[in-house]
């Protein structure tokens, strides 16, 4: 326990350290955190027959499997591309930017998928199709779904929308789990997550929109004649939803797995796709929704 809320407290200073600072910075160390948690999946995802037939379970591994290759070296290419969209726009999201960015991110998980394909055929039958699957989903999943915390803050109150990725995860998380251990009676996934129960969740959702409003309060105080609550309440409610279920889809891989931790980087909360598995499914959710709806309501 000691470990964990140490490495908590580690995380979010360093998490508010790079909000503060933004740009390079924060695009560096979440595709630093893609490629970790990018070969932890594939780790699990991309597991040869014969390993699985051995028992051998899943690990992180400094060398990863063929298959996983373009994925991981797209990565690099990704991220490399988002960051010059953002030198060549600025660093205020404007239309051209987000444009950009969205196209890239069709092209590069296009080129991962025909990539892929072809480590796939050339080694056919060493590997299966479901390796192939595994390493296209691991790319979507972690990179393209992590680059969304960068791309948040880049946009208008882009700071506080990006602590929201955070407050949407985290206070969800925490909410739901002192309101189940209270009053919780209804499972929410009994089989996936016995823990879960309904009013946790809904308690996760109302903790998320309450912090969220609160935050909007700040941001009107400071930047007078804003009006983000309604928006605010609008990404509480809905990111606490898609970040607990992002919480049950990385459980799910790891039950289907038999794993416990995907890692064991961060001591007390296990690797990187242990401690991000809310916040990447958050993250763009509220950009999103703060796009289309900051000139709506």
């Amino acid at each position: 326990m000691k470990k964990r809320i140490i490495s908590g407290v580690v995380l979010a200073v360093l998490i508010i350290g790079l909000g503060f600072t933004g740009s390079y910075p924060l695009w560096m160390m979440c595709l630093l955190c893609s490629v970790i948690g990018y070969m932890e999946l594939t780790a699990v995802l991309c597991r040869s027959a014969s390993s699985k037939k051995k028992g051998i379970p899943p690990r992180w591994n400094a060398r990863p499997d063929l298959i996983a290759m373009p994925g991981l070296i797209l990565t690099v290419v990704y991220f490399a591309g988002l960051m010059y969209i953002e030198w060549r726009y600025g660093l205020v999201n404007r239309e051209g930017m987000i444009m950009m960015s969205d196209f890239w991110t069709s092209m590069l998980l296009a080129l991962d998928f025909l990539l892929t394909m072809v480590v796939y055929v050339y080694t056919f039958p060493r590997r299966r199709s479901v390796q192939a699957a595994g390493a296209v989903m691991s790319f979507f999943y972690m990179p393209v779904m992590m680059a969304f915390i960068c791309r948040t803050r880049n946009l208008s109150h882009g700071l506080f929308l990006y602590l929201l990725i955070y407050i949407c995860a985290s206070v969800s998380d925490v909410c739901a789990l002192a309101v189940g251990m209270a009053i919780g009676r209804h499972k929410l996934a009994p089989v996936l997550s016995p823990k879960k129960t309904i009013e946790g969740a809904i308690g996760g959702i109302a903790g998320s929109a309450l912090v969220s409003c609160l935050l909007a309060l700040v941001v009107q105080y400071f930047e007078k004649g804003t009006h983000v609550l309604p928006l605010f309440l609008i990404i509480g409610i809905c990111g606490s939803i898609i970040g607990q279920t992002g919480d049950l889809a990385a459980s799910a891989i790891k039950r289907n797995n038999g794993i416990k931790d995907y890692g064991s980087l961060i001591p007390g909360h296990g690797g990187i796709m242990d401690r991000f598995d809310s916040i990447v499914f958050t993250a763009p959710v509220i950009y999103y929704l703060s796009f289309f709806l900051s000139s709506r309501l």
